[in-house]
């Protein structure tokens, strides 16, 4: 029995030797780099660029009033909105409207999928709604 604890403190211990190793020459890789892991902030749409900030309060009013209000937003100041804040703006858009017309949520989501890539800061956000709005 005493052999076994001993066996079993052994391994703890190079485990935990192992452990700290691996910490330390990530420690030095960082340091070495000036490269550090930090956690992915979720993305929020008011934080993307493209749109001139006199707009915001009015998107603000607009999405509050509910899709209708939106669609009139987007035909409105649309143009003046550049992607991927623009490309933000009509995903909610689809959300809104999807339960009342999920033809036009489908149409729009389509848009936006088209003019995006994978280099987009709203790809990930494209490729989660891709599921219900993606039509397959």
């Amino acid at each position: 029995m005493t052999k076994l604890i001993s066996a079993l403190i052994a391994v703890a211990v190079l485990f935990c030797g192992f452990q700290l190793f691996q910490y330390w020459k990530k420690m030095k890789t960082e340091e070495e780099t000036g490269v550090v892991d930090k956690p992915a902030t979720p993305l929020r749409g008011d934080m993307l660029a493209g749109m001139p900030y006199q707009l915001n309060t009015s998107l603000d009013q607009a999405q509050q009033k509910g899709p209708d209000a939106l669609r009139q937003w987007l035909k409105t100041y649309g143009p003046q909105v550049q992607d991927p804040r623009k490309a933000w703006i009509e995903l909610d858009f689809c959300l809104m409207v999807l339960r009342d017309d999920p033809s036009e949520a489908r149409r729009v989501f389509a848009d936006v999928k088209a003019r995006t890539g994978p280099t987009s800061q709203v790809w990930p956000r494209v490729k989660e709604l891709d599921k219900t709005l993606g039509g397959k």
